[in-house]
This record gives C-alpha cells, sequence and structure tokens, in this order.
C-alpha cells in the first residue's frame, strides 16, 4: 500500500510542478531579457502576478514530493518526475492555446511506457534510512561541483538551447540532490519529531540547494525554449535521483536480464524526449510548406525573437511611408498575462 501511495503522489507532484514550470516559464518571458545572470530578474519576478501560480505550483510539488519520499524509496520517486516534461508541455498547450499534434502525442506515449518499463524493471526497493557522513560529502562536493560547472560553462554560452541544456541541467542536479537531502530529513521528521528535524543539517540543506535549483532554472527558462531546458532537467533529475538512490540510500535494482528491458524503457523515454524537443522544428517546417493546419504546440515559439528583442541603434525619427508601414507582429503580453 505504501509503494502504492509513493507512486500516486510522486505524480501528483509531477503534474504540480509542470503546471509551476509552465506558468514561471509564462513569467519569465514577460520580465526584461538579459545576457548574463541576473540578480534583479528575481525582483522582476515577484511583480509579475503569474510567476505567484508557479510558485504555488512548486510549494504543491515539494509537500507531494515530501509525501512521496516519505513513503518509497528516491530511486523510484525522482525517475516519475519525468512525467514531468509530457505534463508541462500539454499544459502548456492549454495555457498558451497551442495544439499537440500526432507525433507529440507518440512521444508522449513513448515517454509514459518507457518509465513504466524501466521502473518495472528495475523495481528499486530497500535502501538505508539515514546515509553516512562519509556518503554526504561526498554526494554534496559532486553534485555541487557540478552544478558549478555547467554554470559556468552555460555562461560562456549565448542566450540558446546550449545555454538552457546547461542551466537545466545544473538545475537537475540541484533538485536532485534536494531530493536526497529531503528524504533525510523527512525520515528525521518521522522517527525523532519536528525539534530534531529543525536540528538536522539536511532540512537547511535541502532548503539552500533547493533555493540555489530554483534561481537557475528560473534563468534556463529565460535562455532558451522550455523544449531545450525541460528535458535536460526531467531526465537529469531522474537519472541523478536513481544514482544517488543506489549509491547514498544502498537502494537495490535488479539487474541481470532485467538490465535488457530497462535500458528498452530508458531508450523510450529519451526517444519521446527527442520528440517532443524537435516539435518546433516541424512547426517551422510546416510554415515554410504552407500548409493551413493550425500551428502545433511549440514552447520553442514562446521565447522572443531577435527582431523583438533587439533595440533601436539611432533615434533616427520614422519616414512618412515607414510610420504608415504596419510594423512586425508582437506578441500580445497582455493578453499572455490575464
Amino acid at each position: 500500500m505504501t509503494a502504492v501511495l509513493s507512486v500516486v503522489f510522486a505524480v501528483c507532484a509531477a503534474v504540480s510542478n509542470a503546471l509551476g514550470t509552465v506558468l514561471q516559464r509564462r513569467a519569465a518571458l514577460i520580465v526584461p531579457q538579459s545576457n548574463g545572470f541576473r540578480l534583479r530578474l528575481m525582483l522582476d519576478l515577484l511583480r509579475t502576478p503569474v510567476w505567484f501560480g508557479g510558485i504555488l505550483g512548486v510549494i504543491f510539488a515539494a509537500v507531494f514530493q515530501a509525501l512521496a519520499l516519505t513513503t518509497g524509496p528516491l530511486a523510484v520517486v525522482q525517475p516519475i518526475f519525468v512525467l514531468e516534461l509530457p505534463f508541462a508541455l500539454l499544459i502548456s498547450g492549454v495555457v498558451f492555446h497551442k495544439r499537440m499534434p500526432r507525433r507529440g502525442w507518440l512521444s508522449v506515449a513513448a515517454i509514459v511506457v518507457g518509465l513504466g518499463t524501466a521502473l518495472f524493471a528495475a523495481s528499486p526497493r530497500g535502501g538505508d534510512l539515514q546515509p553516512s557522513m562519509a556518503l554526504w560529502v561526498l554526494a554534496v562536493a559532486s553534485c555541487g561541483g557540478a552544478m558549478v560547472l555547467l554554470a559556468l560553462a552555460a555562461l560562456r554560452r549565448p542566450v540558446g538551447s546550449a545555454r538552457a541544456v546547461c542551466l537545466g541541467t545544473a538545475a537537475a542536479i540541484g533538485y536532485a540532490l534536494t531530493a536526497a537531502l529531503m528524504k533525510s530529513a523527512t525520515d528525521t521528521l518521522d522517527h525523532q519529531g519536528v525539534a530534531a528535524f529543525f536540528e538536522s543539517w539536511q532540512t537547511y540543506g535541502f532548503a539552500v540547494v533547493g533555493v540555489c535549483a530554483l534561481f537557475l532554472l528560473e534563468n534556463a527558462m529565460q535562455a532558451g525554449p522550455l523544449v531545450a531546458s525541460q528535458p535536460a532537467l526531467t531526465l537529469g533529475d531522474a537519472l541523478i535521483s536513481l544514482s544517488l538512490g543506489v549509491t547514498l540510500y544502498n537502494e537495490s535494482v535488479r539487474t541481470g536480464w532485467w538490465l535488457l528491458p530497462q535500458v528498452f524503457g530508458a531508450g523510450l523515454v529519451l526517444l519521446g524526449a527527442v520528440g517532443l524537443s524537435h516539435l518546433d522544428a516541424v512547426r517551422r517546417g510546416g510554415e515554410a510548406a504552407g500548409e493551413d493546419d493550425p500551428e502545433p504546440i511549440s514552447p520553442a515559439s514562446l521565447a522572443p525573437t531577435a527582431a523583438q528583442t533587439e533595440a533601436p541603434t539611432a533615434d533616427v525619427p520614422p519616414t512618412a511611408e515607414a510610420a504608415q508601414a504596419p510594423g512586425p507582429a508582437l506578441p500580445a503580453l497582455s493578453d499572455e498575462v490575464s
């Protein structure tokens, strides 16, 4: 029964986090853009009402995640967060009034079937309630170092998909480490009480790492399209969490011939994620061919184009012809935030 509850709570967490991600992405497109890290970005987002809806989704996701981690292994709970990717694209289709094409639905089905196959074959179970301090030092140092390196690599790249992938992967590592710390803290709360919970360093650790991961995620969503940062976030979170579950919490998975369906399921998940990331290319190809079908869902199209963000080079008054000519079709931000 506890295993079923863990899966249910994990799915609820994935849905809530997907909703929060879409609303945060919407808010990130409204605030001023930047080529570098901006601490002021958080202040700008605080003035955007839709951002609070995204944060509310993240808060509910954290509650569901804590409940899932209390009732199930880390190696089961966090991989289920892969479902956040299709949920995010489905929700963005509703929010931004974009339809999901048939290829997108096939990609979603591949992710769901692949995840179910991999988890059934791996069947993570067991594990220690509290890892040793030596393992914690190794895990925190490794994950923290990888986050720093990826953030520095992102700063060396221009705004676009590559930068979004680096920041999304760094955020994924942060969220995986946050989940590992949260599992330890919730176990302390469950067995030793509230006082021990607030005396545990893991409690403050998951709070600090979670804030850092959130900051990286906000910059990832502004750095490039959702289909670039979201696969890196969800797949990276699942893989790093599975690794932390096995190495840090000593959780076991089935090996031997069971590795074959595990690899097959992981391949389906990757195939589905790549298919969803190509939706923007499908949309652009359809426009080039002059198709009359409605525009398919493409979170990448939410990012402002260079023409929309480029500042004028000189204060030259427009000519009469230029004043009468229709300008480029800019996005109606007032409609987006309403």
